[in-house]
């Protein structure tokens, strides 16, 4: 079967999304093909082709229909058959011609290519992959090797939130065929990151910089390494920096918020507000506001964000857990009690809905359900002075005096003077038990 043109496929690339499949400059230089390496093809196809090269799709789209009409399983004409709904962004059409190619001609590697990169782009990455699979272990002919490290590089960009081991021998991969690029060292420095090798990610991402100081990926990437090794100084000038190239941009003033809140900068609140007003409908700074609005003690205006965020996602864990910890903070305890068992069903592992659910349970007069609920957070953590106390006063109420003498002094041990009140308390209660 005679290669496909390669024009098709270069067109093909061009419609890749950022999200997916970064353009690189190898990509960028392949020129078209002039001539096939077998015969050139004859009659409608050969003018459906030279109307290819003039951008004329719908004379072209005529053509091959035609052709196709009297020669369905010519793999040629069903490649350019594809390429050319692809320019007219029929989409679904594009994909079930590079499909019929594929069968037509399972060696193809410009039909498997293209049909990987156009489902890459349409999200179905489960069926995209398998086809970019199997364009790297095809010969790329004319193609040459920039096509099939665009396989690959399409491959890393796919595994790299599912499984970033092969998302880096995929890159490995393509740069056994191509030069190093700035988007093959963004990755790198993503992965890296993603491994929590902070040094290599740090250095590819700096590397980026000195060669594009403006890109914001790299920039945020690299804030990003920062926060995480709480280098919080170095992050907020860089942000802050940026910030000065591309005032308002929601990334950077996300992170620049987040570093102020890790300083305790009073600067963190009015940021993060004034951001959310800008994107009243993002979870991931509606959530960080609710966070900070808490950690400020306005548990009431915060609440108020996460049942709208709750409305969007109900089942959510986290989210529940936070709503619950508000309306702890607001005296509701009865709804609190309600809200922390949801969570514990969702969330069986979650050690802060375990606790929440004990302490809205003691305060409900339910120490049943809290010595469960402490039972079960022990499991995931160790006991701190506040749970030693739950299980001292829960065992009194149940009149179970060896155990509640046993935790009141585990309590007044861990204490150590931090809880003057409780600690009154304890004291009193085991003068009383231990006199009986």
């Amino acid at each position: 079967m005679p290669r496909l043109p390669l024009l098709a496929l270069i067109f093909v690339l061009a419609f890749i999304p950022a999200v997916v499949l970064s353009q690189s400059p190898e990509t960028k230089d392949v020129p078209p093909a002039a001539s096939p390496t077998t015969a050139a093809p004859s009659g409608e196809l050969a003018e459906a082709e030279s109307l290819i090269t003039k951008s004329d799709w719908k004379s072209a789209q005529l053509k091959l229909a035609q052709w196709l009409g009297s020669h369905p399983s010519d793999a040629r004409a069903l490649f350019d058959a594809g390429y050319v709904a692809d320019s007219l962004n029929q989409l679904d059409d594009a994909a079930a011609f590079y499909h019929r190619a594929v069968e037509a001609d399972p060696q193809s590697f410009e039909a498997h290519l293209s049909l990987g990169l156009l489902l890459a782009r349409e999200n179905k990455l489960d069926e995209a992959r398998p086809e970019l699979a199997i364009a790297t272990n095809l010969d790329p002919g004319e193609a040459g090797p920039a096509l099939k490290a665009r396989a690959w590089r399409a491959m890393a960009q796919i595994d790299r939130t599912t499984n970033p081991s092969d998302a880096s021998n995929d890159l490995l991969e393509a740069l056994k065929l191509t030069p190093e690029t700035l988007e093959d060292t963004l990755l790198a420095a993503e992965l890296a990151a993603a491994a929590g090798d902070f040094d290599t990610s740090e250095a590819a991402y700096r590397r980026i910089l000195a060669k594009d100081p403006k890109s914001l990926a790299a920039t945020t990437g690299l804030a990003h390494v920062l926060i995480e090794r709480q280098n919080y100084p170095a992050a907020e000038t860089m942000l802050r920096s940026a910030l000065q190239q591309s005032p308002g941009d929601p990334a950077l003033t996300a992170q620049l918020a987040t570093v102020l809140v890790a300083e305790d900068k009073d600067e963190a609140l009015p940021l993060l507000q004034k951001l959310h007003e800008a994107h009243p409908t993002d979870p991931a700074i509606t959530r960080m506001l609710a966070e900070v609005l808490t950690e400020a003690g306005d548990a009431a205006a915060s609440d108020k964000l996460y049942v709208a965020l709750l409305a969007a996602h109900p089942d959510d864990p986290a989210l529940l857990v936070a709503h619950a910890q508000n309306l702890t903070r607001q005296l509701n305890y009865p709804q609190a009690l309600s809200t922390f068992t949801r969570a514990t069903e969702l969330a069986p592992t979650n050690p802060d809905a375990w606790a929440g659910l004990a302490f809205a349970a003691s305060k409900t007069g339910q120490p049943a359900i809290t010595l469960h609920a402490l039972s079960m957070r022990s499991k995931y953590l160790p006991d701190v002075p506040s749970t030693y106390f739950l299980w001292a006063t829960s065992y009194d109420m149940l009149h179970k005096k060896q155990e509640a003498i046993s935790y009141y002094h585990h309590f007044l041990e861990a204490a150590a003077g931090k809880f003057p009140d409780q600690e009154w308390q304890a004291r009193q209660r085991l003068t009383v038990l231990e006199k009986k």
